[in-house]
């Protein structure tokens, strides 16, 4: 079955830096895209980022642009997302999901594969 599992969250100061990392099992890694969610409290679950495991191919939300960085090691079938100057807004429960393709489109209109999970939180706070 397929499963992804974010991980790395935590309390982080505003401008500081976290990297998330999310690992993958029970499908074809190179056929699928991963894509990064968020929710913060009161809001619905957003699509942040993304990047396509065939190609490379990457994007991100605008609020992220300079900020934020997906990236993945194939060897060890985990994505990751680097995140930059983090800002009070950004604060949210982070998950990963995969997805069919990569774009700003995908991110809102992709069916989702697997659970979406516990996610892993991360506060922005002094």
């Amino acid at each position: 079955d397929v499963q992804l599992q974010a991980s790395g969250g935590g309390l982080v100061q505003p401008g500081g830096s976290l990297r998330l990392s999310c690992t993958t099992s029970g499908f074809s890694f190179d056929d699928y895209t991963v894509g990064w969610f968020r929710q913060a409290p009161g809001e619905e679950r957003e699509g942040v980022s993304c990047i396509s495991l065939s190609d490379g191919t990457t994007d991100c939300k605008d609020s992220v642009k300079g900020r934020f960085t997906v990236s993945v090691d194939n060897a060890k079938n985990t994505v990751y997302l680097e995140m930059n100057s983090l800002k009070s807004e950004d604060t949210a429960r982070y998950y990963c999901a995969a997805l069919g393709w990569c774009s700003m489109v995908a991110l809102s209109q992709s069916p989702v594969f697997g659970p979406w999970g516990q996610g892993t939180l991360v506060t922005v706070s002094s």
